[in-house]
């Protein structure tokens, strides 16, 4: 075959797979649920960490905001259940109502009451912001 043949055929060939790739295996590849989270649009948000059984109300969501649009999942995973360790639960309470739950619990992310494998230092951050909070 000739050279200028070949490496479109096979440009083309890795665009496919990598396409197939995305589609068929997020726990590869992840995703982030917060991508489009913002500020403007939470009207409250509260933390409570278990232990010591505290929760915090939250006047400043910005900090919180950039950290939750850095988490990226990759697959649903149950297994959190085996895990113990500190659980730090953010309730946030959207300007329209809805609810949102997220657990941080290192190395899993609990959206919602779906557990999901998370990457540990976006999760470590989730539970730095909620410690420092409760200080």
């Amino acid at each position: 075959m000739n050279k200028k043949v070949i490496f479109p055929v096979l440009l083309v060939i890795v665009v496919i797979v990598m396409i197939i790739a995305f589609l068929v295996f997020p726990r590869v590849i992840g995703k982030k649920p917060f991508a489009d989270l913002r500020a403007e649009d939470i009207a409250n948000v509260s933390v409570q960490l278990l232990p010591p059984d505290e929760t915090v109300e939250i006047a400043d969501y910005t900090e919180l905001v950039n950290a939750l649009n850095e988490v990226v999942t990759y697959g649903k995973d149950a297994s959190y259940k085996e895990y113990s360790g500190q659980a730090v639960i953010y309730t946030i309470t959207m300007n329209d109502g809805t609810e949102i739950t997220v657990n941080a619990y290192n190395p899993f992310i609990i959206i919602d009451g779906i557990g999901y494998k998370t990457k540990y230092e976006l999760c470590e951050r989730l539970s730095q912001i909620a410690n420092e909070l409760a200080k």
